[in-house]
């Protein structure tokens, strides 16, 4: 009862002292205090089950998965094996009663996704993020595609229609109505009941969990497909790379949204997979191939995990609080010294980090969330235009545009330009800055593989609308922040504050959520804003403290020693160094591979 009181009494405080002064004002000891007692509220007030399967009884062939991870995400936990698998409901981190879609009218005309995107998004001239390379938005979508997918769409309903403003048209070429876009609808669950009158609630095509299923799929036939049967390795190059979606057979290059960049870094990840074979079979030369594929999935997803939280996170998001707060997520504030020689000084995930903990979660299914998928629409980190350089002596070798590396462009781009040269150009080069009027041309008028053009940042808008995600002020309001009373507020940019009103016909409350995101202030040092930062702050651990292989059977015995090591021992850099030695100058003396490398010769 006491911890109890004090618990609330700590929550309370932290909220008021992040309403004072903001906890990115606070001296860093007090903001990571605050950021505790902000976490703490949102894991109470800001998880929503959406009905997935209740828990059952453990059944019998949970014996055969408590020390690997299976293909579809089942059996995490045990003792309810549908929990996280994939083509299992998102969750919601607001209440249901306000995540019902909103009514066609407001979907398409709301105002109209397309002139949003054309008044507000369009990149007048391209921004970069002085901090950050274009390996971060590579890794991004990399992740994400781990993460979440809503599917191919519902081709049994109708697509939403949007009429292109007077003036605007697609090229003379394209397949479809020169003055409107089709977006297929998401598909609902269809397991819900045709008299259930609760808000629709739709499907993750990817498993839940963070167990690189970009990399190993998320069915056991996708896995078969990409296994090599031997010494526990996987197949490398294009043609191998997962499908990343369960319900689609199509190419890798024909899914919506490949580039090189996602290429690169799942290529990347599965030759370090195999590296870790090696790594096994040296230490236990008596293992089936099978039981090296598990171990070595294990450690790289860990390990891909680890680069998130301690090594991408504190790049984009530069701040002192958060450098000291992402890093002891992993390790605790403690530090990784003391993890490392005594192990868990305290059962305490503030001092000796989530992972090798208890699991928990937080008295709510675990999920993927709608509002987190739809604060990671960051499509502004792409540049436009690229330029690849040697990474031997810098030479430039070619110019192109984002068509040229995306989708089955990306395979002439591979032969002709090596993996050590496309790190290299990705790692000398800026990602966007995310603000409004940085969003890739080259998205808002993308070919797509049917032959269709669409506008991408039109889509996002509209998917938040549809999906019942909230728009921006009525987002802060559910996350505990005070609603913006007026344009003025929100942005001190005179241009925006009129383009905004316009669009939004003055109402503040009308205004997207993905607009509001790009549009607010941002702390210090940080490349997105506080409201998309209190998603991040109570999914990012979530996905930790859920996750059994992170927490109870984080050990030695399920991973091995030399696994825990490994994953310990390694970094980005480390990764890259392994597979392109001659990255190494490059490299030389950077605390993140996702900040701007040094360039050869200079």
């Amino acid at each position: 009862m006491f911890e109890s009181l004090f618990l609330r009494l700590f929550v309370q405080a932290a909220a008021l002292l992040d309403r004072t002064f903001g906890w990115h004002r606070l001296p860093v000891p007090l903001g990571i205090a605050v950021l505790v007692g902000l976490r703490s509220n949102l894991r109470k007030r800001n998880l929503y089950d959406t009905g997935v399967v209740p828990p059952t009884k453990r059944p019998p062939e949970a014996q055969r998965y408590l020390t690997i991870r299976t293909a579809d995400g089942s059996f995490n936990d045990l003792d309810n094996p549908a929990m996280g698998s994939a083509c299992t409901r998102f969750g919601r981190n607001v209440p249901l009663e306000y995540t019902r879609p909103e009514n066609k009218q407001e979907i398409v005309n709301g105002p109209n996704p397309r002139r949003v995107s054309r008044d507000l998004l369009t990149r007048d001239a391209f921004k970069p993020a002085r901090s950050l390379n274009v390996l971060v938005a590579a890794w991004l979508q990399f992740m994400i595609r781990d993460w979440f997918s809503h599917g191919e769409g519902d081709k049994s309903a109708l697509p939403w229609k949007l009429e292109l403003p007077e003036g605007d048209h697609w090229p003379e070429d394209s397949k479809q109505a020169p003055n409107c876009m089709e977006i297929p609808r998401t598909a609902t669950d269809p397991a819900r009941s045709s008299d259930d009158t609760s808000p629709p609630t739709y499907i993750n095509t990817q498993t839940h969990w963070w167990d690189g299923s970009q990399v190993y799929g998320s069915d056991e036939d996708t896995q078969d497909h990409l296994r090599l049967k031997q010494d526990g390795k996987l197949k490398v190059g294009l043609d191998q790379l997962s499908t990343m979606r369960s319900d689609s057979k199509k190419h890798p290059l024909d899914e919506p949204g490949f580039w090189v960049g996602l290429a690169m870094i799942g290529e990347l990840f599965q030759r370090e997979h195999n590296a870790i074979c090696d790594l096994l079979h040296s230490k236990y030369p008596h293992w089936s191939d099978d039981e090296l594929f598990q171990h070595a999935r294990l450690i790289n997803t860990a390990l891909i995990a680890k680069i998130q939280m301690t090594e991408w996170t504190p790049t984009i998001l530069g701040h002192p609080t958060l450098q000291v707060a992402m890093r002891s997520t992993w390790w605790g504030l403690a530090g990784k010294n003391i993890k490392k020689r005594v192990g868990r000084i305290v059962n305490n995930e503030v001092i000796s980090g989530i992972v090798g903990g208890r699991t928990n979660h937080f008295g709510v299914p675990y999920s993927i969330t709608e509002e987190f998928a739809a604060i990671y629409r960051m499509h502004s980190l792409l540049p436009d235009d690229y330029t690849f350089r040697s990474a031997v002596n810098d030479k430039e070798l070619q110019k192109l545009k984002f068509a040229d590396v995306a989708q089955r462009n990306t395979t002439e781009l591979m032969q002709q330009i090596s993996m050590q040269d496309l790190f290299y150009s990705f790692g000398i080069a800026n990602s966007g800055e995310l603000t409004l009027h940085n969003y890739p041309r080259g998205l808002q008028n993308f070919l797509r593989p049917d032959g269709e053009f669409m506008d991408l940042a039109a889509t996002d808008i509209l998917r938040s609308r549809e999906l019942g995600v909230p728009r921006y002020n009525q987002f802060r309001k559910l996350l505990h922040l005070p609603p913006v009373e007026s344009f003025e507020e929100l942005t001190d940019n005179w241009k925006w504050v009129e383009e905004l009103k316009r669009v939004y016909d003055n109402d503040i409350d009308q205004m997207d959520l993905m607009v509001g995101l790009l549009a607010e202030p941002k702390p210090k040092l940080f490349g997105f804003g506080d409201t998309t930062f209190r998603i991040f702050l109570v999914m990012t651990s979530r996905r930790l403290n859920s996750d059994r292989f992170f927490t109870a059977d984080y050990t030695p015995e399920v991973y091995t020693q030399i696994g825990l090591d490994y994953i310990d021992d390694n970094t980005m850099s480390t990764v890259l160094l392994r597979h392109f030695p001659s990255l190494q100058s490059s490299l030389r003396g950077l605390k993140s591979a996702f900040a701007p490398w040094r360039r050869v010769g200079l």
